[in-house]
């Protein structure tokens, strides 16, 4: 790939100044209000997918925040890769623990990050990212090296859980249909040591809702005489688990995919420090599921989370009131084998029949997916390969996430092509979190990566289909 780092080095602070553009707009799908936010960012990629060559760009209406479409289509004959992102960001809550605005990007150097970090909601997760192959594809049209075509769907609900997005490509699929799907919206191991990530868990997200007696008590009055929703709440969530830290909804892991020995022996041996680990984090011990390691706990086992509780009382002050309500937000990540709907379900009935005929429960579903694999011998992933020992020192490490794109299985049903997950972030940059961040390395050498992948699975493409 010709002059590709001096292209960066000659555009590196124009590419910076860009993306702070984008950061600055609080582009939040889980808060209605920022539905104009939404709107205008999809306009601001739609402008920058304009600037960086690309053709028929059109941001297309869905049920909720619009999709940007855009591609470069250069022969019909030669493959078409997909490029997917997200535009929207998570909630910055809470605030207070920002040590700088969530929305003015701002550089600091971190212990791993020495070059720089941006600190920003949306910087890694996806906004960061995204722009890697927005300036990727800019340097292929710009210099006359972009080998195959291209397509973008960039939509504006994915920390919602796409719900708007399956509708969509089902009525749009010969729109952007591929032979090959790209995403950056995960990470690697460290800055030295790169990998691919080949699986992603799957999700089932739901809301529970307690109900004790039909007002707020004065706990003094009625204390001890009537069931207090909080408490009974407590008590449901502290069942969910046994004392190995297995959750005990009955039929939750009847198909649940199960690595063999061999296949656990190659996932061990990614470099990882539990000493590290829990030192990054200021924890004094690990927890999860008995027999299982942290890296295992984290991305082939499935898990049962609270997300948030709340109910009763919680300003300043003492208010001695037993609460009408208690609420809580839960979130199962689910591993191949799991059918969200399923667990959804098993979850609902069980969690129901641990209630006392005290309070009334309601569960609420909000949103789910299934869990992926992405096959090593498949083109893609041999593509990714390649492009990452090109520009890495080592090469990079086939490795499953933890995390959830819930739409990328939907991906593979409708357009039968394969996704290959090449991300750029760090486990450490917080995302989700307060001070999010993303390092300056990891942008810039996306963008280095991404023109590399073209060139390999084009060449591929070629050879197999001779």
């Amino acid at each position: 790939m010709k002059n590709i780092e001096t292209y960066i080095n000659t555009h590196k602070d124009r590419f910076l100044n860009e993306l702070f553009e984008l950061l600055r707009i609080p582009s939040i799908s889980a808060d209605s209000n920022y539905k104009p936010q939404l709107l205008q960012t999809a306009e601001h990629v739609a402008q920058a997918l304009t600037n960086a060559g690309c053709e028929n760009v059109q941001i297309l209406p869905t049920k909720g925040n619009p999709v940007v479409y855009a591609d470069k289509i250069i022969n019909s004959n030669l493959p078409t890769i997909l490029v997917y992102g997200h535009y929207d960001v998570q909630p910055a809550d809470p605030i207070e623990l920002w040590e700088t605005p969530p929305f003015e990007p701002t550089l600091k150097k971190t212990e791993i990050h020495p070059d720089g970090a941006i600190f920003a909601r949306g910087a890694c997760d996806d906004k960061g990212q995204l722009f890697m192959h927005v300036k990727a594809i800019e340097f292929l049209i710009e210099t006359h090296q972009l080998p195959c075509n291209v397509k973008f769907m960039i939509e504006g609900e994915e920390e919602v859980g796409s719900p708007s997005l399956a509708p969509f490509i089902k009525e749009h699929a010969e729109l952007f249909k591929n032979d090959v799907i790209l995403i950056s919206d995960t990470g690697m191991i460290s800055n030295t040591q790169p990998s691919i990530t080949t699986g992603l868990r799957g999700l089932s997200y739901v809301e529970v809702e307690i109900t004790g007696p039909n007002r707020d008590l004065h706990s003094g009055f009625y204390g001890g005489a009537v069931a207090n929703p909080i408490n009974i709440l407590n008590q449901m969530i502290a069942k969910l688990h046994d004392e190995n830290n297995h959750i005990t909804i009955p039929g939750f892991y009847d198909n649940v995919y199960q690595l063999s020995s061999e296949e656990r022996t190659e996932m061990a041996k990614a470099p990882f420090s539990q000493k590290e680990y829990n030192k990054a984090l200021n924890i004094d011990e690990e927890w999860g599921e008995k027999s299982y390691t942290t890296l295992e706990r984290s991305t082939i086992r499935p898990t049962l989370d609270v997300n948030g509780i709340w109910g009763g009382y919680i300003g300043q002050g003492a208010k001695t009131v037993l609460p009408s309500k208690a609420h809580a937000k839960i979130s199962m990540r689910l591993v191949p084998g799991q059918d969200p709907d399923t667990i959804t379900q098993l979850f609902t009935d069980y969690f129901i029949s641990l209630a006392p005929k005290s309070v009334n429960v309601i569960v609420k579903p909000h949103h789910g997916g299934k869990a992926y694999r992405t096959p090593l011998d498949s083109t893609g992933y041999k593509a990714a390969y390649k492009a990452y020992a090109e520009t890495f020192t080592n090469t990079p490490i086939p490795q499953p996430s933890g995390g959830s794109i819930p739409i990328v299985s939907l991906f593979s049903d409708v357009f039968k092509s394969h996704t290959i997950l090449m991300g750029f972030g760090l486990n450490s940059d917080a995302i989700h979190s307060p001070n999010e961040h993303y390092g300056l390395f990891n942008f810039y050498k996306g963008i280095e990566t991404i023109p590399y992948f073209y060139k390999h699975f084009t060449e591929l493409y070629k050879e197999e289909h001779a």
